[in-house]
This record gives structure tokens, C-alpha cells and sequence, in this order.
């Protein structure tokens, strides 16, 4: 059985300052639902992806802020962080892991620039929402086997 991942909760503080963030990188509004008061629910989607991210009001709680790592594959790292920097989002230089590897956790591994031999899954660039949440931007050129 296949099971794709369709959408991630992101906790915001306010759901129209989101809303207006998200729209403004180009990410589609694909749902806002309020049935009442105690409920309302956002989805967006980034181009190209086939998950989305919910935000809103009555999901399950998670303070603002605390998802890091959201992974945004792209085909070129500089012409995303460009584009999207164009589109108001403060976003990081270009950087890759000095140990040649993926990306770890410790920025102390972080070296300037794209990966030198521009290997699939080894140049990043990061920006985060109004609330904090991060987001990291991965070249990713040619995918992993049983991708």
C-alpha cells in the first residue's frame, strides 16, 4: 500500500499574517475553512508539491514556531532562494556540509556556497515563516533509488 505524505500542521499566531505569507511566495490556497468560531483551517500548497501544510485555529496544539526541518526539494538552490527572496522571504545564503555529506544539524558544519561538485541533496539555503517554523530549501537534481 502506497502512503503518501499529504499535509504537515505548521502553528502560527496569527492565521491571516500566515496566510498573506504564504500566498505571497506563490504557494497556492487550496482550503480556509471556518465553520465557527473555535475552528478555522488553512491549506497551502508549495508549486510543484504534493504536500501541503495546514495552519489554523483548533488543530492539535504545538507552540508557534516549532517545526524545523521542512524539506522544499529544488532543482536549482540559487534560483529558489533568489525567487523567493523577490517574494519578501528573508532567506539564508547558499550553504553546504564542510564533511561533504547531507545536512546536519550543527551550523558549525556549515560551509558558504553549493556543494562544490553540485551533487544532488548537498546544497541548502533556510527562511523561516512570521512565526519562526523553518524551512530549508534542498537542491535536489537527481533523486535517490525507489524515489
Amino acid at each position: 500500500m502506497d502512503m503518501r505524505l499529504e499535509a504537515i500542521v505548521v502553528p502560527v499566531t496569527d492565521v491571516d499574517r500566515a496566510k498573506q505569507f504564504y500566498k505571497g511566495l506563490g504557494w497556492r490556497e487550496d482550503a480556509d475553512f471556518q465553520p465557527d468560531e473555535g475552528f478555522h483551517i488553512i491549506q497551502m500548497t508549495p508549486p510543484g508539491s504534493p504536500c501541503s501544510i495546514h495552519f489554523g485555529v483548533g488543530l492539535p496544539p504545538a507552540p508557534p514556531g516549532s517545526i524545523a526541518g521542512m524539506f522544499l526539494a529544488v532543482t536549482d538552490v540559487e534560483t529558489a532562494r533568489a525567487e523567493l527572496i523577490e517574494r519578501g522571504a528573508d532567506v539564508s545564503e547558499v550553504f553546504h556540509d564542510a564533511a561533504g555529506g547531507p545536512m546536519r544539524g550543527d551550523p558549525a558544519t556549515h560551509a558558504p556556497g553549493p556543494d562544490p561538485q553540485r551533487r544532488s541533496y548537498a546544497s541548502y539555503a533556510t527562511f523561516d515563516d512570521p512565526d519562526g517554523n523553518t524551512f530549508v530549501l534542498q537542491e535536489l537534481t537527481t533523486r535517490l533509488p525507489g524515489r
